[in-house]
């Protein structure tokens, strides 16, 4: 039987991966088994500077932060090596996994959720497909400078005629 401090020790881990859980708008799962010490640290290393949580979890802590979180279904994946990763939005952890997938055979998306959605492994490549937030603002903006833009020019181009005929009045009355 384990003792007290044990037991506080482990709680505390599960009600920290619960409010993780809770305040991320997105997470992935991942079973990293095969991958060696160079890849994690470079695949660490990116996720850091993404902003994304990346941790090692036993399957039974993570499980118990999951209903406490009210992701049950993460539930059914938890066997094996498991890793998650937690991020501030919706797209750069299941990109940056995703990519990481494709190049190392080993490495295998489990799961993942959005807004305590669970999705399976293939609705976070698809996930993984979609533009960044960022992306998605330029596009937008973009689009709406485009009318803006021509409008200008058709004014120049009526305001550059205008001076021309000034100017070849002015040139000929000079003349």
């Amino acid at each position: 039987m384990p003792s007290e401090k044990v037991l506080g020790q482990k709680q505390k881990v599960v009600d920290d991966l619960t409010e993780m859980l809770n305040s991320s708008l997105a997470g992935v799962l991942v079973s990293y088994k095969g991958i060696n010490v160079t890849d994690d640290t470079k695949l660490r290393r990116e996720l850091r500077e993404s902003g994304v949580r990346y941790s090692v979890v036993k399957n039974t802590l993570l499980s118990r932060a999951a209903e406490n979180a009210g992701l049950d279904s993460l539930k059914g994946v938890l066997s094996g090596t498991t890793a998650i990763a937690l991020a501030d939005d919706y797209t750069s952890a299941a990109r940056i996994l995703v990519a990481y997938s494709e190049k190392n055979k080993n490495f295998e998306i489990k799961n993942g959720f959005i807004d305590k959605d669970v999705i399976d492994a293939t609705q976070v490549v698809a996930l993984s497909k979609l533009p960044s937030r960022e992306e998605l603002v330029a596009k937008v903006l973009g689009g709406l400078n485009a009318p803006i833009t021509g409008f200008v020019n058709v004014l120049n181009a009526n305001l550059r005629g205008l001076v021309c005929a000034l100017n070849a009045i002015a040139e000929k009355k000079s003349a």
